[in-house]
């Protein structure tokens, strides 16, 4: 452990990126591994000298990319028992601490989360949570589940009984037919939704489809929109049966209109609705946003990370389920992912993944008194993450973990107050700030700063009496479109968009090469944008902003550099 502390004590003085080429580590290792064991101490040495230039540090206050992965002392504690007990633990007969644990947690969890009642392993519908690997590997499980629910419920089998009376003409006809409906099968997500979604439909053999989303809507997917893409398929003669809503994208950490899109739902019952919460769901613990959660009920799983922003160190994914019942329909309901996963209903989970073969069987499980975790993932063996966010949350307390994510929104509209006021004549904010994330591109040299056209509402950005409203900072803000602006031509929007895309994607590049801080990049729509988040245990207000120095100083070198290469 001492090591470890020594690595953390070091992190501000590192690069937080690599700056590595690809290749460099073979020719710093050996060909073979030695014939004979080596010392701890000569493999130690290695670490530093051949390992850590090849790592980008996650941990680092100055990682401000992608989305955090926090590890934190009591998670690498977990981490350490864990590895010791190493129980695959693929059934509660393995080690039922394992079992009993994960499932005490992630109660504890859901109501943290102020998730619907249907997502604890309490409920009467049956509901539940797993730990998962990761969002993606949660996001693949339950459209499994969703896809074989809904082919069930089409062929009017709901629980999967094969109907013995059927000659074998008749089950060949009805194997034809359930064959040609999977070809018709559909899962959807939004523009703005994680990429996972449509992996999860490649590896699942289905079609996949984006729903636009527009700035005007914050670049969320509402009713309408989703209402008009489920009527779209159905004139083709298509099957949606899967759609992934989202609290907190990652281009823009923009949150799904969940009210509407619940609404919709009801005239679409067979359509599995996935909430993916993987970073911002972790905000649910305030009771700013707790009423982001209304609609949740009439959903069907919902997964958050807690080794993104709840100090639990990779790998934690919670989903959730809500029913188990013996007899009800295919994994149902609510699912939760730690990657957590919630599900409101179990079965139809456990239905499209359950096998047991004759050398897993025991009394406990045939018994139905017990969980089997295996039965609510892809692959058989398991970890024993429970222990990780049990000393989590028992070392921080409810109010710890609060205390935390409290701190980073605030940070982040602070952030997004010097770039609003401070860099005004250097960048424009292109989406919302929410949830410590502030996205922005660089202005172009003849482009003016109107307060009066982007300022909307009862605060200002950055200003003393700014406080957390909805993880949202109150800005009227759009990105340049290709449509041109209130001054000119369309000709005029597409030329100053290149002009601005291509000044931002230097300024980003010319960062990321100094290795001083390490941030992301991404597209919205068509314009190209820099995502700054510092939601890290250890970033504080310094760490911002000297991000935020560092960004105002490489824009400005950028911008004369250009301007001389003009005249």
């Amino acid at each position: 452990m001492k090591v470890l502390i020594d690595y953390f004590s070091t992190l501000e003085s590192r690069r937080a990126v690599s700056n590595v080429e690809p290749g460099y580590l073979r020719p710093l290792l050996p060909s073979a591994p030695p014939e004979e064991g080596e010392k701890w101490e000569d493999v130690q040495k290695d670490i530093e000298a051949k390992i850590m230039p090849g790592l980008t540090h996650w941990q680092s206050s100055n990682f401000m990319a992608f989305f955090p992965a926090n590890a934190t002392y009591p998670s690498l504690l977990g981490e350490l028992y864990s590895a010791a007990f190493t129980a695959p633990a693929f059934n509660w007969l393995c080690s039922p601490a394992c079992t009993e644990l994960e499932t005490i947690v992630l109660d504890y969890l859901c109501n943290l989360l102020r998730l619907p009642s249907s997502y604890l392993s309490t409920s009467p519908t049956g509901g539940g949570g797993v730990i998962q690997g990761s969002a993606s590997e949660a996001i693949v499980t339950v459209m499994i589940a969703a896809r074989e629910r809904y082919i069930r419920q089409r062929a009017k089998r709901p629980n999967g009984e094969e109907n013995q009376s059927m000659t074998s003409k008749e089950e060949e006809e009805e194997e034809e037919d359930e064959w040609r409906l999977r070809s018709r099968l559909v899962a959807l997500g939004s523009e703005m939704s994680h990429s996972s979604t449509q992996k999860a439909a490649m590896i699942a053999g289905v079609k996949y489809r984006n729903i636009p989303v527009s700035a005007a809507d914050d670049f969320a997917l509402t009713g309408r929109g989703l209402e008009d893409a489920l009527e779209d398929l159905r004139r083709e003669n298509l099957e949606p049966f899967y759609l992934t809503v989202t609290l907190g994208t990652t281009s823009t950490c923009a949150v799904d209109q969940f009210k509407e899109i619940a609404e919709v739902k009801k005239d679409f019952p067979s359509l599995w609705i996935h909430v993916d919460a993987a970073y911002a769901g972790a905000a649910l613990i305030l009771e700013d946003y707790q009423e982001l959660t209304e609609g949740f009920e009439m959903f069907d799983s919902f997964d958050v990370n807690m080794h993104k922003w709840l100090l639990t160190n990779f790998d934690a994914r919670y989903v959730d389920i809500g029913c188990r019942k013996r007899g009800s329909s295919p994994i149902a309901k609510n699912t939760f992912i730690f990657g957590c996963v919630f599900l409101p209903r179990r079965e139809p989970l456990i239905s499209a993944l359950s096998i047991t073969p004759s050398y897993l069987q025991n009394n406990y499980s045939t018994s139905g008194l017990v969980t089997d975790y295996r039965d609510w993932q892809i692959p058989l063996g398991r970890r024993f993450r429970a222990l990780k966010i049990w000393f989590v949350l028992r070392m921080y307390g409810i109010n710890g973990l609060k205390r935390h994510v409290r701190r980073h929104i605030v940070l982040g509209e602070k952030f997004a107050g010097w770039v609003r006021y401070e860099g005004r004549n250097l960048f424009k904010i292109v989406a919302k700030p929410r949830f410590a994330l502030t996205v922005l591109r660089v202005r172009v040299p003849d482009e003016t700063w109107d307060e009066s056209a982007e300022v909307v509402g009862k605060r200002g950005m950055g200003r003393p009496e700014m406080k957390i409203n909805e993880g949202v900072a109150e800005d009227d803000v759009q990105p340049i479109t290709v449509n041109g602006d209130a001054h000119g031509s369309k000709d005029r929007g597409v030329n100053r968009l290149t002009k601005a895309n291509a000044l931002t994607k230097e300024v980003y590049e010319r960062i990321n090469a100094g290795g001083k801080i390490f941030l992301t990049s991404t597209m919205i729509k068509d314009t190209y944008a820099i995502r700054v988040v510092g939601a890290n245990e250890q970033t504080d207000e310094a760490h911002l902003r000297k991000a935020f120095d560092i960004l105002s100083s490489t824009a400005k070198d950028v911008l004369v550099e250009r301007e001389k290469q003009a005249q």
